[in-house]
């Protein structure tokens, strides 16, 4: 395998990781504090489609990215408000949200994106940075990428930092997601902190789904995200909710994604159904054998009532 392979590889499969991870960040955070956010898919598929339509209707990939992040939200409020304040069940309010989306953003697209059959959108272009940009195999990878792309790179150490687990705010949410009860009982405003966390979440989708769609395709097509959220979700059981774990489990898996399109080109023949699956059966491995004695938030999944 020669070096320019190695490269083109390292390259794409950034491209694939950038997406998970920026969703993957967000999902940490509202996992640590008990909400999962199974609607992820809801969110990225939302905010690629709103993110292409905003570009294609005002011709700024900027515009378009905002009406990606803002459309994510308000899938975030409807979430929060089901999953934190109606306490319905998270799961089951994770399925509906996905099953909603992909039927709203195809309807969508075939109504107002060229019969859902794709619509070239105005998107970012590359912006190598100078000298770093030619480093060996990692320089094009992670020093080529788009304005947006570096945006979500500096917002996930941003995320990292701001939630580390020695930071006040890092605390906070750790409390509340191992025991949502005693953190109220010392005053620590639950509710709130829940409602927070996962609107990051939302909003940290909706970049992903506006770095997948205005970054690498430029354009948007029905059910374009293809189970990336569910992969953010996977990453973060994977990375045993901590950043770096996180980081590390994206970009498995989109080094996994970016295999499908590079193996075939290697003359490795292998059935391409087989690759398309390749990033979903090591998600499982990862899960079923990566995770090993780590624990969950004690209080994952669990709504919270005050008791007294």
């Amino acid at each position: 395998m020669s070096l320019d392979t190695v490269t083109d590889i390292a390259t794409s499969g950034i491209g694939f990781t950038l997406p998970i991870l920026m969703a993957a960040s967000g999902e940490l955070v509202s996992e640590r504090a008990g909400v999962l956010n199974l609607s992820l898919e809801a969110m990225m598929l939302t905010g690629a489609f709103t993110g292409v339509l905003g570009a294609v209707s005002t011709g700024s990939p900027v515009l378009g990215t905002l009406a990606a992040v803002a459309a994510a939200a308000i899938f975030g409020v409807v979430q929060a408000v089901w999953s934190v304040a109606l306490r319905a069940d998270q799961i089951v309010v994770g399925i509906a949200s996905n099953a909603l989306a992909l039927g709203a953003t195809t309807y969508g697209a075939r109504l107002l994106l060229a019969d859902g059959k794709g619509h070239s959108a105005p998107g970012f272009d590359p912006l190598p940075i100078p000298l770093l940009h030619r480093i060996p195999v990692v320089g094009p990878a992670l020093f080529g990428q788009t304005a947006l792309g570096y945006l979500c790179m500096l917002l996930v150490a941003v995320l990292a930092v701001v939630f580390a687990r020695r930071t006040k705010l890092g605390l906070v949410v750790d409390a509340i997601g191992e025991d949502a009860v005693a953190a109220d009982r010392t005053g620590l405003p639950v509710r709130a902190v829940r409602y927070g966390c996962v609107l990051l979440a939302a909003v940290a989708a909706g970049l992903g789904g506006a770095q997948l769609a205005l970054s690498e395709v430029h354009s948007f097509s029905d059910n374009m995200t293809g189970g990336i959220g569910y992969l953010a979700v996977v990453a973060v059981i994977a990375g045993r909710w901590r950043a770096l774990g996180v980081v590390l489990a994206s970009v498995f898996f989109g080094i996994a994604q970016a295999l499908q399109f590079a193996l075939p080109a290697l003359g490795l023949h292998v059935p391409f159904a087989l690759l398309v699956m390749l990033p979903y059966l090591i998600a499982i491995v990862a899960v079923s054998g990566l995770v090993g004695n780590s624990r969950s938030p004690r209080d994952l999944t669990v709504a919270f009532a005050r008791t007294f």
